[in-house]
């Protein structure tokens, strides 16, 4: 990622908002121009990435604490991103979006298809397949070692979800499944009819399209 300096102006955040919209900037470039500016030492794009990254380990709720360990990151910026984070978890929460169809899901995780690591996400519905809560489960190669279904299932039980949809990213930009895709699938939906939730779905997704198992018979 180029610094904010060495960016031609119309590609720098802010401009390319003013531009193009909000829409057309990734989450790293959002945080930026929330950011404002960096440090002598600390380039405002660099610091953003970490806030993202921090963002997606803690399910988009960090601390004050776990901000303030990001270098350059001073008590007004924290304060700042903590407040944005809770003024979205107060009023743009998807809590009772309806899923009737696997595309339904797309405006909650299409964010992540610019990650260069894979996040595997779990979102959990009621019995009239209402969104409840959209969560990363992990982050890195999807495989049965760290999409275990007791970290999958964890917050769906707390939620007395009725079902659960998966999802995750390919980075690498083929929409193709993998061994371990289809070993993750079978694992969690074993797993979830013991548990009486049932998995619906499991998407994989990029910036073009995605693969869902349900609709090509996987499920």
């Amino acid at each position: 990622m180029k610094k904010i300096k060495d960016m031609p102006i119309e590609d720098r955040p802010r401009e390319k908002l003013l531009q193009k919209g909000a829409e057309a900037l990734s989450d790293q470039e959002l945080i930026a121009i929330l950011l404002g500016k960096g440090t002598e030492k600390h380039d405002v794009m660099a610091m953003a990435g970490q806030v993202l990254k921090i963002l997606d380990s803690a399910n988009c709720n960090p601390t004050i604490k776990e901000l303030l360990e990001i270098e350059g990151m001073g008590p007004a910026k924290a304060a700042l991103i903590k407040s944005a984070n809770e003024f979205y978890r107060r009023r743009i929460k998807p809590e009772g979006l309806k899923i009737s169809f696997p595309p339904d899901v797309l405006p909650l995780i299409r964010h992540y298809a610019d990650r260069k690591q894979e996040h595997f996400i779990c979102i959990s519905l009621n019995g009239a397949n209402e969104v409840i809560n959209s969560r990363v489960i992990s982050v890195g190669l999807v495989n049965k070692t760290q999409v275990h279904p007791r970290e999958v299932f964890a917050d769906p039980i707390t939620d007395r979800a009725s079902a659960i949809i998966v999802a995750h990213n390919h980075p690498n930009g083929g929409l193709t499944p993998s061994k371990e895709d289809f070993e993750v699938t079978k694992q969690l939906k074993s797993s979830g009819e013991t548990l009486g939730i049932k998995v619906l779905d499991h998407i994989i997704f990029n910036h073009k399209g995605y693969y869902s198992f349900l609709e090509q018979g996987e499920m």
